[in-house]
């Protein structure tokens, strides 16, 4: 599992962890944001007799490499980890190029000697739409206009990965993520900000008075497709697969922040700004055919899961 340190890898160990597996845990615990999130993530892993942890930057091929070849009786893979963030990308391009683009080939030259490979899970993003307006996203739509360095980096992995589906018969699955929130949730992202500057008193930018619309899904759907997926590889010779996983329908920013005030039990102070370049006006995931694939539905709209992430955030925040 790389990016075992991460949101969305956390609780995917925990899940794997809590079905009988046995998970070797991979992070370079980066300081894009505070470590320590990252740490109390591992604090809740570590204690488990089948997990180990193994402090490694997936762009560093000798490590990689090193650590599959001691492991090689695993029989799958899920490669999450990467540079996050699309505004970042402005800041520090470097990282992203590294990162996933050059840490996703060396996961996927490690993987591809491991005689016992079942299946490799790999990280996308809904960012691959770009720009595209035509609603909801499917996998069949164009992608070859990003609208972001991110975005670039996350469609290049997939193009990657098809050439060695194609070279190797590297079984695998990219799976399209569209803006996951819940507990343990990255602090970069817009609703744990806004919880932050809601619960200081703090205003809070809006781009378009709130109007950008994005397909909220909640960590626990996520995680559920996740493990779906990793547990039906593609069959022998088939190409890799590609499925968004996400909730099903674009939701207002407003309507976030007004779930997360009523939660918090305070108002927001707010502020509009126009949309930056790198945002797109909406995202909304055609499910399809995740649903049809491995019967994927979400069960978490965002007016129940805006306040289990509040209870959370809450009490760590006391913490």
């Amino acid at each position: 599992m790389t990016g075992a340190a991460g949101f969305i890898g956390y609780h995917v160990c925990r899940a794997l962890l809590a079905r009988g597996g046995a998970v070797v845990g991979i992070d370079n615990l980066t300081d894009y944001y505070d470590v320590r999130l990252k740490e109390a993530r591992l604090a809740q892993l570590t204690p488990q007799k089948a997990f180990r942890f193994e402090r490694i930057d997936i762009a560093d091929k000798a490590a990689m490499l090193a650590l599959f070849d001691r492991e090689r009786q695993a029989i799958q893979v899920v490669h999450l980890a990467a540079q996050a963030g699309v505004r970042h990308s402005l800041v520090d391009p470097y990282a992203y190029v590294s990162s996933n683009v050059m840490g996703h080939v060396t996961v996927l030259e490690a993987a591809r000697r491991l005689p016992r490979l079942q299946h490799l899970v790999y990280a996308s993003s809904s960012s691959v739409y770009g720009g595209n307006t035509k609603l909801p996203f499917a996998e069949s739509d164009p992608v070859d206009a990003p609208v972001s360095l991110y975005a670039a980096t996350k469609r290049s992995d997939e193009l990657v990965s098809h050439a060695y589906g194609h070279l190797y018969g590297l079984p695998q699955t990219g799976l399209r993520f569209f803006t996951v929130y819940g507990p343990w949730g990255r602090p970069d992202m817009a609703y744990f900000k806004f919880a932050e500057a809601i619960s200081r008193g703090e205003p809070i930018t809006l781009y378009d008075n709130g109007a950008l619309r994005r397909d909220f899904t909640y960590i626990d759907d996520i995680v559920a497709g996740t493990l779906a997926c990793l547990d039906r590889a593609p069959a022998p010779g088939d190409a890799p697969k590609l499925f968004n996983i996400g909730n099903n329908r674009g939701e207002p920013v407003s309507e976030l922040v007004r779930l997360l005030e009523q939660s918090l039990g305070r108002p927001a102070i707010l502020r509009s700004e126009p949309r930056p370049a790198v945002d797109v006006a909406e995202t909304w995931a055609d499910l399809s055919a995740i649903e049809k694939h491995v019967g994927y539905r979400p069960a978490v709209p965002l007016a129940l899961g805006v306040p289990r992430f509040v209870d959370w955030f809450v009490k760590f925040r006391a913490r």
